[in-house]
């Protein structure tokens, strides 16, 4: 249509403007408020819009329908709307996270934009609208992800447009696919003023689906139209692309299908050589007419001619193949230069949200562990004002009261119904172990409080600088082997996803001698035949096992019997042991990491027959109180002033004590610090134990101290295990600040407190038999009527 684009003629400018194109996002333009003109629009500013088909709709009305798209900058959208004069959008597609796409074996112009949600089907009107509009697509794309965050839109001719700087992804999508310049007319502002693109039937390129939409747009176009017809006197000009004209019904000629991506007007150049053919053959019967007196040499003449004409027809034939085999090797030329491009655009796009999405994770990390810290220092806070104010009377009582009720009130549903993915405290940890536990005393519900929110922040805040990198390396390690590395990582602590393996591979380590093929059933069956002598007792310890992990006390949890099963089949392995208590909490621990109830066994053999002496676990248990004989003595050498403390006020570590040894820290440390122990214990054996046991009250050293009396002290050494919460503070106080600490000076004084205990045993036990010879000398004496029991009585009331 010519002179679509130009300014209505000056007789018209009193006439009121029929609607004008809309575009979503953006201010109504292209005319100008002043003077009544229409803007033209090589002036405007480029914006990316005009009419594509959209493949839609249901049932009979499924099919093409002509929409007008418009882009959004502000929101990465594209809208659409029946026509450019449309009050509101239909839809709009989100671009930001689709993908483009074009295929070569599909019909001229066709592309798909997908999205998460839904796939569109558009269909441009040439194969370079197609290109262009892609490009378009991309580089908006770009913009977006890419770009500072767009400004609302000014008003057409107050301030230029702002500009991206994009040269360098412009020059790398070059490489890809050669830019296509703007089709004229076709897209742009320009395509507002052509004719709407006209459907086989009106109902056809109505959206049933958004009927509201196009019912208000309807009523918007009709109150427009009367307003035009009723102000003016004169009629609009019949060239006017706002007139009310029904849209042309003339259609472009399709092109040949025979020749796929040829221009329509290219057609015509095939015509001269089949019209000379054509010619050649009408001449040939004409010549053929005229000698009518030799048959023979009119039929080889006309046999000559059939075959000429034969195979110029396949040359012809073979000439459209080759000319349809060149647009198809160029289609998909195309379609590979594009989708390369999509790929690297998509690929960069990815890598950066990948980025901004890690830096927002380490923010977040942050301001939580920060948030964290700060609760953790008002609890601690209002815990001092409860110990200052104790029971006196008055409104501050009153207001500590209520605010500790407060701090402690805690809802499980709180961490899973946050969609974030950090959440300052969640009421189980990875293992299954209450990170609060519920404690009867309050005093001690808050300090629980404290820790769980000081482990929380440690975490979060060690997670990106200590964490992250100590997986890679463990990713990185590959199979396993005896080495320095090896044992520093160890120390470090394994990483949860790596511990199953790890752990299996470090008990095999040890029992490989000892272990056997089918053994643990073996065992098992061997229980069914008969029961053990310490069954009655395995089952009184099962329903004492970490109470407070779901995993041991969640009545459809399998954990139980699966415990049950591995502690009767070593009670079966170890006949002198049998069964010890310790040893339920030794293998739960097992099973937790494993999950399988063989491997739990042979790491509860590994620990009592290969890691801990002889008699750790006997009756006597005479090993185990010479290590806290040793302990103490490593005490004295590390932490004289603690000791000294400790002496003075008559306190007895091993009460304390000597059940670390015995469960190696199961009852004492949280989970997250117990496991980085078992790690290295597993690896390097008994001494870890004293290391960490050192570490605990160096740990603490400063609290201790400040506590004066032995009742106090008792009190706090109770529960003051679990107010640890910086792991990586622990383990360098363990394995750098109790260096040295060889071997060799562990296996001397365990030898010499040995030989001091086994002394006092024997003194202990001839006192014992001095005791019963006398006993026996004397005679058994009969207690004083008086004292009889009534259960020795005649039975009378």
């Amino acid at each position: 249509m010519e002179g679509a684009g130009e300014k209505p003629p000056e007789s018209s400018s009193a006439v009121p403007r029929p609607e004008e194109p809309r575009f979503p996002g953006a201010e109504v333009w292209p005319h100008e408020e002043s003077g009544g003109c229409a803007r033209p629009p090589e002036t405007a500013p480029k914006k990316l819009c005009g009419y594509l088909s959209k493949f839609g709709g249901k049932g009979p009305i499924r099919g093409w329908k002509s929409r007008w798209f418009f882009y959004d900058d502000r929101k990465c959208h594209l809208y659409y709307s029946r026509t450019a004069h449309d009050a509101n959008p239909l839809d709009s597609i989100d671009l930001s996270g689709a993908v483009f796409d074009c295929k070569a074996d599909a019909e001229e112009g066709t592309f798909e934009i997908k999205t998460p949600s839904r796939v569109i089907t558009l269909k441009a009107t040439s194969k370079q609208v197609m290109l262009y509009w892609l490009q378009q697509l991309q580089m908006k794309r770009w913009e977006f992800h890419n770009g500072p965050p767009v400004p609302p839109a000014t008003p057409a001719g107050n301030q230029p447009a702002v500009h991206l700087q994009l040269e360098p992804e412009e020059a790398e999508l070059e490489e890809f696919l050669c830019p296509v310049k703007t089709p004229t007319g076709l897209v742009g502002v320009a395509a507002a003023w052509e004719p709407v693109p006209t459907m086989p039937l009106a109902l056809q390129n109505i959206s049933l689906k958004h009927l509201g939409t196009e019912i208000q747009n309807t009523m918007c176009n009709i109150r427009g139209n009367k307003q035009a017809q009723g102000a003016g006197p004169g009629p609009q000009e019949e060239d006017s692309p706002w007139s009310g004209e029904p849209q042309r019904e003339e259609q472009p000629v399709p092109p040949d299908p025979s020749t796929p991506g040829k221009e329509p007007e290219d057609s015509p150049k095939s015509t001269p050589k089949c019209s000379r053919t054509a010619n050649f053959i009408q001449k040939a019967k004409r010549q053929n007419a005229t000698f009518p007196l030799f048959p023979e040499g009119l039929a080889r003449s006309r046999v000559s001619q059939e075959k000429t004409a034969a195979l110029e027809q396949q040359v012809l034939v073979l000439t459209k193949e080759l000319r349809s085999q060149k647009d198809d090797m160029e289609a998909y030329r195309t379609q590979n230069r594009f989708l390369n491009s999509e790929i690297h655009q998509v690929t960069k796009i990815w890598r950066k949200a990948a980025e901004k999405e890690r830096a927002l994770l380490m923010k977040c990390a942050y301001l939580q562990a920060k948030n964290c810290q700060v609760e953790s220092k008002y609890l601690a806070g209002l815990r001092q004002l409860q110990e200052a104010v104790g029971s006196e009377a008055g409104e501050c009582s009153e207001l500590l009261r209520q605010l500790t009720q407060e701090a402690l009130q805690w809802e499980a549903g709180e961490a899973a119904a946050t969609s974030v993915g950090l959440s300052p405290i969640s009421e189980y940890d990875e293992y299954g172990f209450l990170t609060v536990p519920d404690y009867e005393v309050e005093d001690l519900k808050l300090l629980a409080k404290i820790q769980a929110l000081e482990v929380r922040s440690h975490h979060l805040l060690a997670h990106e600088a200590v964490e992250r990198p100590l997986r890679e390396r463990w990713a990185a390690l590959g199979e396993l082997a005896p080495s320095a590395e090896l044992k520093q990582l160890l120390r470090g602590g394994v990483p949860r996803e790596h511990r199953p393996r790890v752990w299996a591979w470090l008990v095999h380590r040890r029992i490989q001698t000892l272990q056997a093929p089918g053994r643990y059933q073996e065992l098992l069956s061997r229980g069914q035949a008969g029961q053990h002598p310490a069954a009655r007792q395995i089952e009184l310890d099962l329903n004492r096992t970490f109470p407070n992990n779901k995993h041991f006390t969640c009545p459809t949890s399998d954990f139980p019997d699966k415990l049950r099963r591995v502690l009767l089949a070593f009670s079966w392995q170890n006949p002198t042991i049998g069964y010890c208590q310790g040893l339920n909490r030794l293998a739960a621990i097992a099973l937790l990491i494993l999950n399988e109830e063989e491997s739990a066994f042979w790491c509860l053999v590994a620990i009592v027959e290969t890691i801990m002496p002889a008699d750790y676990y006997s009756k006597t248990l005479v090993a185990s109180q010479v290590d806290q004989r040793v302990l103490q003595d490593l005490l004295a050498e590390k932490l004289p002033r603690l000791m000294a403390h400790l002496w003075q006020h008559h306190v007895d570590l091993s009460l304390i004590t000597f059940n670390w040894f015995l469960v190696v820290f199961t009852d004492s440390l949280i989970s997250d610090i117990l496991l980085r122990v078992w790690d290295a214990f597993l690896y390097e054996g008994i001494k870890v134990v004293f290391r960490y046991a050192l570490a605990i009250f160096k740990y603490n050293e400063k609290e201790i101290l400040r506590l004066q009396d032995s009742l106090e002290i008792y009190q706090y050494l109770r529960f003051f295990t679990k107010t640890i919460c910086n792991s990586r503070k622990l383990m360098n106080i363990a394995f750098n600040d109790m260096n040295p600490f060889p071997m060799r000076q562990l296996r001397q004084l365990r030898v010499a407190h040995r030989e001091r205990l086994e002394a006092e045993l024997r003194e202990l036990e001839r006192l014992k038999a001095e005791y019963l010879e006398t006993q026996a000398g004397q005679g058994r004496r009969t207690p004083p009527e008086a004292c009889a029991s009534e259960d020795e009585g005649d039975g009378e009331a």
